[in-house]
């Protein structure tokens, strides 16, 4: 007898269920998605022991006729598509048919469905894979599935899973980023006991931000909007057999991205804060992650990440989606065109906004780099970072109550083409006495609603007005302080000039005329036997940056010359700091991270230093300089370079407004 046997259908859905699900957020996932392809605008999710004792989920989408509520069963049976064309470009969120079967597998499963053409609905219940009833009931249109028992007959898989806590906290992430991705769309998450999750339908995104996670992080957040069109390259056509006389090669369509992006003041210390959306699919992919990381470059720490809320949409051509069991990943048929648009949008969105840190913002606020972006918790809370475990003595499930408030007052429309959004967008100003001062009341206090600012009064919080600055001195002779008419300003002078030099040393370099000097005597520098190697690797990106050094000796280099501005220890401690933070990444990082370490290095070292006077002429000098960089905002380690007390802040703290 052969050695070889064809798998029973029940064994071949349960190792197809070991693909597609592993946890109880994985049948949430694939349920969820579904009801979204359906058309549904209302979706419940019911969970009970983190999702190991029942899941439901109820929506008022398209719903099934018994015949289809039966073939939903069998696998690889799909309404989404037709021929093997049809994976070239996908439109749904679901496709492959694997998920009804697959969870039904392993669970006990019961499938109550409606169309809205029908009288009566459908109700099926299967068991482990097998088919336990199948009868009329009454029901409203759409569908409600409920999953008990998941993982009852595949002990090993149940008992990977985590705490029920813990499982309940992924459910609520992935809940809550398809109600970011959805903000027309009511959605609703219960636990046995508490509403986990109330977002009733809004027009914008920036409302449903709002509603998760709360006015403050909101306004630490700046829209984006980017699009181009798609050259031919990438679009896919059958070969010239299959095409027919009146074959017209498919329109290649535009590459459009929108959301919001974090200020440099928000910092996460992972990236579950990045949520990317392509073609309202979540997805996890390491091109847009590098790309993330490469646009806040010398803007945040290297140790830090951002807040990201990013759509890409993009035709169905351009994406694969059928790379993943889980469709959690993707891949883009032109990378390198994709990577570099989303760079250059975030990069060119902090440029254009050039978010200033708010002086009280900075005193107030928890430490800049927080573990991740979550929705407001209630006491005893879970963290809803995917990816993350609580604490063990974590033992009780904690709860998010997120009822709608009232909308907020700057509702900024997503997705947007564009120059869409309006120059107060994010700046409505009250109509009032013109001087700025508070209208006083019969009774003499001061009405809040008549205030307005005065003209020139920027309270979006930007850099634009740093040109304006003027100098009134130092405060310990390393704090810049200046006022404009947007209130009173502190600036790091050594940052603010490391800024200056970074930028300088890049358009120097790429023009290949950076300024050096020549040393009176060369100066020698003795090298560890591992800092000669880097050294030997890394001379001619130096000799490009300013330096001339060569080989003096085994263990020894000469600094014959070196970019202008280091002289002395400083020229040792940079070349020292150099090859050391270079030496472990330098031959797998790219060469333009490894000119902008180097830059930054050489602007650090060059910089003014705290603790140095400053005459007025050199302070208006400094801030003009700093107000022509393009990127004023940190400095190339992610400092922040500037704090404003805006005047509105000022009016405040004396009571004015």
């Amino acid at each position: 007898m052969g050695k070889i046997r064809v798998l029973s259908d029940q064994v071949a859905n349960q190792i197809a269920a070991g693909e597609v699900v592993d946890r109880p957020a994985s049948v949430v996932k694939e349920l969820l998605e579904n009801a979204l392809d359906a058309g549904a605008s209302r979706i419940r999710i019911e969970i009970e022991g983190g999702g190991r004792r029942l899941i439901r989920i109820t929506d008022d989408g398209s719903g099934m006729s018994q015949d289809d509520a039966m073939l939903a069963f069998e696998r690889h049976a799909t309404s989404k598509i037709r021929s093997s064309d049809d994976l070239l470009s996908i439109a749904t969120l679901g496709f492959r048919g694997e998920a009804l079967p697959s969870i039904a597998s392993i669970s006990r499963l019961e499938l109550l469905t409606r169309s809205g053409d029908e009288a009566a609905g459908t109700r099926v219940e299967i068991a482990g894979g097998r088919v336990v009833s199948v009868e009329e009931a009454g029901a409203p249109a759409g569908t409600t599935i409920a999953v008990r028992d998941l993982f009852f007959n595949t002990p090993a898989r149940r008992k990977f899973l985590k705490a029920e806590s813990t499982e309940l906290s992924h459910v609520t992430a992935l809940v809550t980023h398809y109600a970011l991705a959805h903000p027309e769309r009511h959605f609703e998450l219960h636990s046995a006991t508490h509403a986990l999750l109330i977002a009733p339908p809004v027009r914008e995104v920036s409302e449903r931000i709002y509603q998760i996670f709360g006015r403050d992080t909101l306004d630490q957040l700046v829209p984006m909007a980017a699009e181009r069109r798609f050259d031919r390259a990438g679009v896919p056509e059958p070969p010239p057999w299959r095409r027919d006389e009146d074959y017209v090669a498919p329109d290649p369509g535009f590459l459009r991205v929108s959301g919001f992006v974090s200020k440099p003041a928000l910092q996460k210390l992972n990236r579950n804060s990045i949520y990317v959306f392509v073609n309202q699919r979540l997805i996890r992919d390491r091109l847009i992650l590098h790309a993330v990381s490469e646009a806040y470059r010398n803007i945040i720490p290297p140790t830090s990440f951002p807040v990201i809320l990013m759509f890409l949409e993009m035709p169905a051509h351009e994406v694969d989606v059928n790379v993943h069991p889980a469709k959690t990943e993707v891949r883009f048929r032109q990378q390198s065109l994709i990577h570099d648009f989303v760079r250059d949008g975030i990069r060119n969105t902090l440029m254009k906004a050039r978010p200033a840190a708010e002086f009280l913002n900075a005193l107030t606020a928890h430490p800049l780099a927080t573990p991740s972006l979550s929705v407001s918790p209630m006491p005893g809370v879970v963290s809803d970072v995917p990816g993350s475990e609580p604490p063990a003595e974590a033992a009780d499930a904690e709860v998010f109550i997120l009822n709608a408030p009232v909308p907020p007052p700057q509702a900024v429309r997503l997705p947007f083409a564009p120059g869409a959004i309006p120059a107060d967008a994010m700046r409505p100003v009250s109509a009032g006495a013109a001087d700025g001062t508070a209208a006083q009341t019969a009774d003499g206090t001061y009405s809040r609603e008549e205030q307005v600012l005065p003209e020139g009064g920027d309270e979006t919080g930007s850099l634009h007005g740093l040109a304006s600055l003027k100098p009134l001195g130092q405060l310990r002779e390393s704090f810049i302080l200046a006022v404009n008419d947007e209130g009173f300003w502190i600036v790091d002078q050594h940052v603010a000039h490391e800024r200056v030099l970074f930028e300088k040393i890049l358009r120097e370099r790429d023009v290949e005329r950076t300024e050096r000097q020549r040393l009176l005597m060369p100066m020698l520098i003795d090298l560890q036997p591992h800092q000669m190697v880097v050294f030997a690797d890394m001379a001619g990106e130096l000799e490009r940056n300013g330096f001339e050094v060569e080989p003096f000796g085994p263990h020894t280099i000469a600094v014959k010359a070196a970019p202008a501005g280091l002289e002395g220890g400083e020229l040792e401690r940079m070349l020292m700091e150099v090859l050391e933070q270079q030496g472990a990444s330098f031959q797998s990082e790219n060469l333009e991270t490894a000119r902008t370490r180097i830059a930054a290095s050489i602007a650090c070292h060059a910089a003014i230093k705290i603790n140095t006077p400053l005459d007025p002429a050199r302070m208006e000098w400094l801030l003009a300089e700093l107000a022509r960089t393009e990127h004023p905002t940190s400095c190339p380690h992610g400092r922040p370079i500037a704090l404003r007390y805006s005047w509105k802040d000022i009016q405040r703290a004396f009571h004015r407004i």
